[in-house]
């Protein structure tokens, strides 16, 4: 008698986007014990990731968004590694299919959301916005500093990548990155003004991501804040091991500075791209929080 199909217990995950990002995630899947990849879709059939999905027995697809429209059961979450313009079109696409999306652009349409700060409310959308990598980052940062001291009026970050770490999606989104950066320091901090600033270090050997977080502030009280960052970076690091503070925090110059660094796991990207790591490690967690209230 022919066996019968054991039903698989996880559940399953479509990436949009075959480049650098979208393959580590693929890579990042292939550990979870609750998900795995039911479709990895892209539009370049040169694309290194494509080969690697299909080396690796998943199913692939040419058709970008339209591979979704055509088998809407292949996944129940959408994650969309694109650029923000594209976005705009697979967004109403994808609610219309009734997926789970967890944006990894900085188009900002979905819910903003870092998972140490707000995941609960998150996982009640029907998309939710990673922000960006400086988000990600500086941000649970910046909310720890103002859980001590809410009258700061004023937080500035500063984000250095290796400029080999930004591809053409992240180059593309530049404005949107700033923009969406200071949106979400303002949004998850509650201060009135907020500024954000990217640079693409050319460096060779390439460096890590260092971000900086400085903040004005009078008569800081750095124990209680030391203590606020220790425990939302101890969270932080639960999904990103290789989330560090490095400085801080500090007074310098008048200001309030704290330094992080963030090393990448290495599964597809190099160890550098911490900040690519950063958000899809931010993006595995959103979908592993969600598949684990779906198999409840």
């Amino acid at each position: 008698m022919p066996k019968k199909k054991v039903k698989s217990s996880k559940i399953k995950v479509g990436i949009l986007g075959t480049g650098n990002i979208g393959t580590d995630l693929l890579v990042k899947l292939q550990r979870s014990r609750i998900l795995e990849c039911g479709m990895f879709s892209g539009q370049n059939p040169d694309s290194s990731g494509i080969k690697k999905a299909r080396s690796m027995g998943v199913k692939t697809s040419l058709d970008s968004i339209q591979a979704f429209v055509n088998k809407p059961d292949c996944c129940e979450i959408v994650i969309d590694a694109t650029s923000a313009r594209a976005h705009f079109i697979h967004a109403p696409i994808l609610k219309k299919l009734k997926k789970f999306t967890i944006d990894l652009t900085p188009s900002q349409i979905g819910k903003a959301c870092i998972p140490v700060l707000n995941m609960k409310e998150c996982l009640e959308e029907d998309n939710v916005n990673l922000i960006t990598c400086g988000g990600q980052c500086a941000v649970p940062i910046a909310c720890a500093i103002t859980r001590v001291h809410p009258e700061i009026e004023y937080i500035e970050v500063v984000a250095s990548i290796a400029s080999l770490s930004a591809g053409r999606g992240t180059r593309a989104n530049i404005d949107e990155f700033t923009q969406a950066s200071k949106d979400a320091i303002k949004i998850f901090s509650g201060v009135s003004r907020a500024k954000a600033i990217i640079i693409l270090n050319p460096a060779i050997p390439p460096i890590l991501m260092h971000n900086t977080v400085y903040a004005l502030v009078k008569e800081p009280k750095l124990k209680q804040i030391k203590k606020e960052i220790d425990k939302i970076t101890n969270l932080i690091k639960e999904y990103v091991p290789g989330y560090t503070i490095t400085l801080g925090p500090i007074m310098e110059s008048g200001r309030l500075t704290v330094m992080i660094e963030v090393t990448g796991k290495g599964d597809f990207l190099p160890k550098y791209s911490g900040n690519l790591d950063i958000v899809t490690s931010a993006a595995i967690k959103v979908a592993e929080e969600y598949a684990k209230a779906k198999l409840m």
